[in-house]
């Protein structure tokens, strides 16, 4: 895993790798590794997570099909120092 460091900024690299090794699932990892799991824990928490798996599947593609209702969209709020009343998202320039 790499990551690049601009200007000198290093505090934004390690927020950067973070977040590459939370996605990767190494914290988890490392969390699990650190004691014994029994063959029969292990079991029950494989199968936990699959119905979990099972269940989000579940729920998106009904969110799809319109049964449910989508996630809640955030709003933009503004950023300071940002130009007033740009809409990046239009393409009329």
């Amino acid at each position: 895993m790499q990551v690049l460091v601009r200007d000198n900024n290093v505090e934004q690299a390690l927020r950067v790798l973070k977040k590459k090794m939370q996605r990767e699932g190494l914290f988890r990892e490392m969390k699990a590794r650190q004691a014994f799991e029994k063959p029969s824990e292990r079991r029950v928490r494989e199968k936990a997570e699959a119905v979990s798996r099972a269940r989000k599947a579940a729920r998106k593609q009904a969110q799809r099909e319109g049964l449910l209702p989508g996630p809640k969209k955030k709003e933009r709020v503004a950023r300071p120092g940002a130009p007033a009343g740009n809409d990046y998202n239009n393409n009329n320039r």
